[in-house]
């Protein structure tokens, strides 16, 4: 009584091995977070170091000595977490220590916060010297019609 028999419990793993063959293709669906600047910007590559120090607030000018001006989603949102981690390799928790630090010190400002992908595309697309992120299918159209820059970032 209240004990599983044998085969109850090989249905059990049966069920919770199907749900997780099922579920490789469904979780393999998230795609890369893909760095965008506004088509002003020259530079093509970016290495990880380079991409943190303008994250963090550091690198202030793109190698034309023109201004970066910074574009981040929410740090709730999916899409800014995943690219913390996989990017910047950080939790979105450490750059907004950061961001606070530099805002309430007087020494730098945060980056301005849009509150969805759509809109952090538009912004980066309208103000020159702009970088930020995106999800690559759901803007794929807009980035073959060189609205944006894709900037690849090497180690």
């Amino acid at each position: 009584m209240g004990l599983l028999s044998y085969k109850d419990r090989t249905i059990k793993k049966l069920i919770l091995l199907s749900c997780l063959i099922i579920g490789i293709p469904i979780a393999s669906t998230a795609y890369a977070v893909e760095v965008i600047a506004h088509i002003s910007v020259k530079d093509s590559t970016l290495s990880t170091s380079q991409l943190k120090r303008i994250y963090t607030m550091r690198q202030l000018r793109w190698s034309d000595n023109s201004t970066i001006k910074v574009f981040v989603l929410p740090s709730q949102h999916e899409l800014h977490q995943r690219f913390s981690k996989e990017r910047l390799q950080v939790f979105p928790y450490q750059l907004n220590r950061i961001w606070h630090k530099l805002t309430y010190s007087g020494l730098g400002v945060a980056p301005t916060i849009v509150k969805t992908p759509e809109a952090l595309f538009n912004a980066i697309k309208s103000t020159p010297g702009a970088i930020g992120y995106i999800d690559t299918p759901s803007q794929d159209n807009n980035l073959n019609e060189g609205a944006v820059n894709v900037i690849k970032i090497e180690n």
